[in-house]
């Protein structure tokens, strides 16, 4: 007998959590069971409420099936983390104030045989009597208590979770990770996990999906973050997102000379890395191809991890680059950046926003220490390749300002070995020359094109920034050791 398949059309509702819609590719499908597990004060049970408060939102019936806390209090909790729950259902089985006073000794029959069948008719009779399409049970761990034995228990389980999918209920459940108790058994039986974490101090929760049958999802951690709202999940960025088509035009500096010396400018769909110590001039250089996109109409933003945006306009003011009228045009935006508030992922949907939704063409980095800061020990090198192949997939040109720690000594490029992933390669450097400080501007690599060899003296003015003729006479920039000869004062 042939049997042909069906294709039948997944269903899915919404968490009314976007990013876990994501990470989950579109949300729960329909009538099936999915098991949250975590801490005490994870987060579990926000995501259970968001979860009920989507359905009613879209015309769903949500039930709530608590077994802990009472209903009051529920709805107060969700109050406070700005969850509706107009319209959600609430079956109350969680012990009240009078179980304490009562003698609920049993001296014939085991407590489990007792308490279990009155707890499983209130809920077949909400189910039958409501037919909700959303099930919220909080926690189902406590349905152990309910069983003689481990066998008794999982075989319980199953036969409540087939209920309520024949009755058409999609189903969250929640379980504490507890290694005296492992929920083992309730991960096999549920069509999805999700596990929430938190850790590092208690500073950083994150989300995990470890099972979704039926459906692809994005594996690894995310972060999550209680708000005001309840829970929102910030998807890590993948290294490959989907590449436009563009053309790779040239970005001048709109300084003749710093443009010769880099054959024309730089390339959108690029990263450049601007690297030198500090004062040199890096974040100025940076916002000066900023300045020149602006006149054709392009959006840049400027991400600062360090400095104050009122500081650097201050800055722009006295060296004539026109931020402040660029910022009133939408075309420039400087975002101030508090790296130990961001986490990674939430500054990459940040940056995802800016580029999908306002159509930035320039997005700057200032700086590799500040970013290396966001990531709380993480590797820096995947967090920022993922970044910088998703911007350069966007079209989008990519400045990196990356601080050297000596001013002095040995030349190299960055410190955090990622200069890799740059197209191009920028270096500022600090001269001695008579007494004088001076600085330099080189490139050292360019990978659409060439560039001029030779090294430039670099100078921020009251009038801009001054790019001079190449230093011919410069020897040693790149041992540690710079000399001028036969160079003019």
């Amino acid at each position: 007998m042939n049997i042909q398949a069906t294709n039948v059309p997944v269903i899915r509702l919404a968490t009314g959590i976007a990013g876990l819609d994501e990470i989950t590719g579109g949300g729960f499908i329909a009538q099936r069971s999915y098991l949250v597990r975590g801490g005490p004060g994870s987060g579990k049970s926000t995501l259970g409420l968001q979860f009920l408060a989507a359905g009613v939102a879209t015309g769903e019936t949500s039930l709530f099936i608590t077994l802990e806390e009472p209903e009051q209090r529920i709805r107060q909790a969700a109050e406070l983390r700005g969850i509706q729950l107009h319209g959600v259902e609430i079956l109350d089985i969680s012990p009240g104030s009078d179980f304490f006073c009562e003698d609920d000794s049993y001296n014939i029959f085991s407590p489990e045989e007792v308490d279990r069948a009155p707890v499983t008719q209130k809920i077949v009779e909400k189910i039958k009597a409501l037919r909700p399409v959303r099930v919220f049970l909080d926690p189902m761990t406590q349905f152990r208590y309910l069983s003689p034995d481990p066998f008794q228990f999982r075989k319980q389980a199953l036969s409540f979770l087939r209920f309520l999918a024949e009755q058409g209920c999609t189903t969250v459940l929640t379980s504490e990770m507890n290694l005296s108790q492992p929920d083992d058994d309730l991960q096999f039986m549920s069509d999805g996990v999700i596990e929430i974490e938190t850790n590092k101090g208690a500073s950083i929760r994150t989300i995990a999906v470890s099972k979704f049958r039926g459906s692809d999802f994005r594996a690894g951690t995310h972060t999550l973050k209680l708000c005001e709202t309840g829970i929102d999940v910030f998807p890590k960025l993948l290294p490959v997102q989907q590449k436009l088509d563009y053309d790779y035009e040239i970005i001048g500096s709109g300084i003749p000379d710093l443009d010769e010396l880099l054959q024309g400018g730089i390339e959108r769909g690029t990263v450049t890395i601007i690297t030198g110590p500090s004062g040199v001039g890096k974040t100025t250089l940076g916002l000066q191809f900023m300045k020149e996109a602006a006149g054709r109409g392009d959006r840049s933003v400027l991400y600062s991890f360090e400095e104050e945006p009122s500081l650097m306009l201050k800055r722009c003011d006295g060296i004539g680059i026109p931020a402040r009228s660029m910022i009133k045009q939408g075309t420039l935006q400087i975002r101030k950046i508090e790296p130990l508030q961001y986490s990674q992922d939430e500054f990459s949907r940040l940056v995802r926003q800016d580029v999908e939704i306002n159509k930035t063409q320039i997005v700057m980095l200032d700086s590799t220490a500040g970013f290396a800061l966001s990531l709380r020990g993480e590797d820096i090198q995947s967090r920022i390749h993922a970044l910088t192949k998703y911007l350069q997939n966007s079209g989008v040109a990519v400045l990196i300002v990356n601080e050297v720690s000596t001013v002095t000594g040995d030349f190299q490029i960055t410190e955090t070995g990622i200069s890799y992933l740059a197209d191009n390669v920028i270096f500022l450097r600090f001269l001695e020359v008579k007494g004088e400080m001076r600085k330099a501007i080189g490139v050292l690599k360019k990978r659409l094109g060439d560039f001029e060899k030779a090294l430039r003296e670099f100078e921020i003015t009251r009038f801009g920034i001054k790019v001079g003729k190449p230093l011919s006479g410069l020897r040693g920039i790149l041992t540690g050791n710079p000399e001028f000869k036969d160079i003019p004062d």
